[in-house]
């Protein structure tokens, strides 16, 4: 049976009060019998608090405050920022079989501003490449999820195993191709904007 929602616990879940809560307690390394002993609050209040069982009502959140040495816009701060992006896995593997070309399987969201842009790269058998064109200060990090990666980076030739992993922080050109007779499949991270890719 579903257990409905009401509208205060509807309209206060964006904040996230219990893990804030929660968060502050650990962060002061106090238990949850020497924060009662603190507010003069049950343990299971904050309990039920810190877990999201419960709303706090303005007066026991003030308290609590007090406590942590946080004021009360703390608890009530508007998330700046929030993008939750995901990929299954029936999504991954249904992508990018059978053809010669490089496939691109994005995993983050496609917004403008994102700081980080993820994605799944796989190359396919025979070595066929692709280049990342430079841009002032490319960042970021690829993971070999199967097979082995030739990197080509400043006139340094590299093999990735599966599970090695680069970071790169770089202005220049770089290249990347299945290294050996099998296909490749690296995961790729890079801050700010995906490098243009070159075929």
């Amino acid at each position: 049976m579903v257990k409905s929602v009401s509208y205060a616990q509807w309209a206060l879940a964006p904040y996230c009060i219990g893990i804030k809560l929660r968060a502050l307690r650990t962060q002061k390394r106090l238990t949850l019998s020497r924060l009662a002993a603190e507010t003069g609050l049950s343990t299971a209040l904050l309990s039920k608090l810190e877990t999201d069982r419960m709303i706090p009502t303005l007066p026991t959140l003030a308290t609590i405050s007090r406590v942590y040495g946080v004021g009360m816009g703390y608890f009530f701060a508007e998330p700046a920022r929030h993008t939750l992006s995901i990929t299954r896995k029936a999504h991954l593997e249904g992508e990018g079989r059978g053809a010669d070309a490089v496939k691109f399987i994005p995993l983050s969201s496609a917004g403008e501003g994102a700081r980080l842009k993820a994605q799944m790269v796989e190359f396919p058998a025979g070595g066929a490449s692709t280049g990342m064109s430079s841009f002032s200060e490319m960042s970021g990090l690829v993971y070999v999820l199967e097979g082995r990666l030739q990197l080509d980076a400043g006139g340094m030739q590299e093999v990735l195993e599966t599970g090695d992993c680069a970071y790169m922080e770089s202005g220049m050109a770089l290249a990347w191709s299945a290294a050996g007779k099998h296909r490749c499949r690296v995961l790729a991270v890079m801050a700010g904007a995906v490098p243009r890719t070159e075929g």
